[in-house]
Parts: structure tokens; C-alpha cells; sequence
């Protein structure tokens, strides 16, 4: 099989053509229809109150309840004659971890679960699972990959409308800002709802905004606190930040604030680097045999008391975070400078690695 297609079934391989919908408003959101739009994909809503025009569909739900959902501890069912009992003594998931469990479910068990509707013309008395109808017309058709690029992942970011001032994009309390903004400074957009520009917005990393000016382009618009900010911020943290931190002066001083508050919560959050005890140097004439425990125990003791310093069991009170964090990258580095298994390598952005889009698709 081809490299290109390895674990395929684990991966949205298939761009639709066409995606029917009903009329809830999670499914005709601007994000969904842009990010539709941006692919080529046509979004058809189905009639209102009539079920039988995405039977597909519906089928599919029901047989999601009857072979995954009813399984899950903690299952309420349809109705209370379908419940069992103690229900609320089972466990409980969040949503992140129920749709984990049915992406699992689904790549497992569904994909390889033969479906009466998937038959092949050659071989019609036989039912196909759908990684099989899928392996069978892949040999018909063929397949040619089609990778995302940076600027493609840009476009199918969040979409939201918002004017330019002369202090440029106002979002959530969060002023962007950039050269680029001069000439469009207190004007309308020529194309977006009452006058707003079309702005794309990372909702895990809110220090740039994303702008689309006249040209057709989306320009990156740095938060003019983003220097300050030394890793990604999501939404969510700027919101509970924001929240917490009580407005004691004026707009720009509370935005600076607020700024310096998301840096020390984001340095506290940062996972420390701790590199793996190095093997102990041998010497000519030395005995390379095995170690006795009292010889471990003297080798391991300087690596333990590293670690410990760098978890904060060590430091003195009066040591600030800014210190420790420059203590624990200059140990890092010199251990990274050995040529032994234990040698560590870090990022070049440091601790956290971001995910790179061009990168992907060279792999691709």
C-alpha cells in the first residue's frame, strides 16, 4: 500500500461534495458555512419537520444509540423506561472524553462493521463494511492527496465581523493593531455586514487576529501586548483571567494588566524540563561490568537533587519564577550539549511546541 495511505482510515481522507443539514444553529454557524465555502463543499438544508430526507442520517444516529451510546456508563436513554437503574451513581465523561470514546468506536468497530447498504456490483449477495466499499472504489478512482497549507488552516479559523478604529480591532477587551490598518482607519469594508471587516481569530491562541483587507488576503494583526505574552493563550484563559483580575485603571493600563497576569499564570503552567540522568563516563582501565547499588545510589544523587530543585521541593522562598526558569534552561542546555543517550533536545520555541501546518504537509 502506499506510505501515503497508511492508518487512512483514521484520517479525513474524503472531502465531500455535498453535506444536507437541518436547520439547528450549530450546523448554519459562520465558521461552518466559511469553512465550507473554503473547500468547495455545498451545504444543502433538508426540509423543515421532514426526517425522511436525510434517512442516512437518522439510521446512522440510531444505530450509534443502540451500539455505542447505550454501552457507556452513566447512559440515560430515550426515556425513563429505557434507563437503568442508578444511573447517576455510574461514571460520568466530559465531552472531550465521550467524543474520544466514539472516535475510537467509530475507527474500530463501525468501520469495519459490514453495512447492508454498501454492496459491490461484482459481488452483489455480499454486505461490505465501509473501509472495504472504500478499499474497492479507491482501486476503481484512484486517489490523490490534497494538503492543507498555512494558509488554508488560516481561512478555516473562526470567523467574526469587527470595525477598524484608529486604534485599530477591538476583540474582547484585546486591541490588535498593525501598519497594514493605516489607509483602512474609521472606513467601512467594501464587502463584509454593516461595514465590518472579516476577521479569523485562533480560539487557542489569541496573540494575533487574522484580517482580510481589499487586496483578498488575510493579514496577520499582532495583539499589541503579544511580545509580552510568551506562550499560546487560548480564549478560555484570557476569559477567566479577565474575569478574576479587577479593573482598577484605565483601558490601556488594565489591558497591559491583564497582559502581565495571562504571562505569570501561562510561566506557571509551562511543564518543567527535566533531562535524563547521563550514563556515568567510563575511563581506559575502568570496569565496565555492573554497577553495585551503592555505586547507583552515589551516581543517581546529584541527578535526583537537579530534579528536585526544578520541581520547587529545593528553592528558597526569596527565588523568583524568572530565575528558576532561566536555572532550569541553562541546566537543560548543558545537558543537551552531551553526546550520551542523555543528551536532550529541546524546541526552538522552548517548552511548548506549536503545530506546524507547512511541516505537515511536506509529510504528506
Amino acid at each position: 500500500m502506499d506510505a501515503r495511505l497508511e492508518q487512512a482510515a483514521a484520517r479525513p481522507v474524503v472531502v465531500p461534495e455535498t453535506i444536507v443539514i437541518d436547520r439547528g444553529r450549530v450546523f448554519v454557524s459562520a465558521a461552518f458555512l466559511a469553512a465550507c465555502e473554503t473547500l468547495g463543499v455545498s451545504v444543502q438544508p433538508a426540509p423543515p419537520r421532514s426526517p425522511t430526507a436525510k434517512g442516512a442520517v437518522e439510521r446512522t444516529f440510531g444505530s450509534i444509540n443502540s451500539l455505542f451510546a447505550q454501552h457507556v456508563a452513566g447512559y440515560t436513554g430515550p426515556h425513563i423506561l429505557a434507563r437503568g437503574q442508578a444511573v447517576e451513581d455510574e461514571a460520568r465523561f466530559t465531552l472531550a472524553q465521550l467524543q474520544e470514546l466514539l472516535d475510537e468506536w467509530i475507527t474500530a468497530c463501525w468501520q469495519h462493521r459490514p453495512h447492508g447498504g454498501l454492496r459491490h456490483p461484482v459481488l452483489p449477495k455480499k454486505t461490505l463494511a465501509p473501509n472495504e466499499m472504500w478499499g474497492a472504489l479507491l482501486g476503481a478512482s484512484g486517489y490523490v492527496p490534497l494538503p492543507l497549507t498555512g494558509a488554508d488552516y488560516v481561512e478555516l479559523l473562526p470567523v467574526r465581523f469587527h470595525p477598524v478604529t484608529g486604534r485599530g480591532v477591538r476583540i474582547n477587551y484585546r486591541t490588535y493593531d498593525h501598519a497594514v490598518l493605516n489607509e483602512h482607519r474609521g472606513r467601512p469594508s467594501p464587502t463584509g455586514p454593516g461595514g465590518k471587516w472579516e476577521v479569523h481569530l485562533n480560539p487557542h491562541d489569541v496573540r494575533q487576529a487574522y484580517i482580510r483587507l481589499p487586496d483578498g488576503h488575510l493579514h496577520e494583526i499582532p495583539w499589541i501586548h503579544r511580545d509580552h505574552v510568551h506562550a499560546p493563550m487560548s480564549e478560555t484563559t484570557w476569559r477567566h483571567i479577565r474575569t478574576t483580575l479587577e479593573r482598577r485603571a484605565e483601558r490601556e493600563a488594565h489591558e497591559a494588566a491583564l497582559a502581565e497576569a495571562a504571562d505569570q499564570v501561562l510561566r506557571h503552567a509551562r511543564p518543567a524540563i527535566q533531562a535524563p540522568p547521563a550514563p556515568p563516563a567510563t575511563t581506559p582501565g575502568t570496569h565496565t561490568g555492573k554497577t553495585t547499588p551503592q555505586a547507583a545510589d552515589v551516581q543517581a544523587a546529584p541527578h535526583h537533587n537537579t530534579a528536585k530543585a526544578e520541581t520547587g521541593a529545593g528553592i528558597e522562598a526569596e527565588d523568583s519564577l524568572d530565575a528558576l526558569e532561566a536555572r532550569s534552561h541553562a541546566e537543560a542546555r548543558d545537558d543537551a550539549d552531551t553526546d550520551g543517550p542523555g543528551a536532550l533536545t529541546l524546541p526552538e520555541s522552548g517548552a511548548l511546541t506549536l503545530y506546524d501546518a507547512d511541516q505537515e504537509a511536506e509529510l504528506w
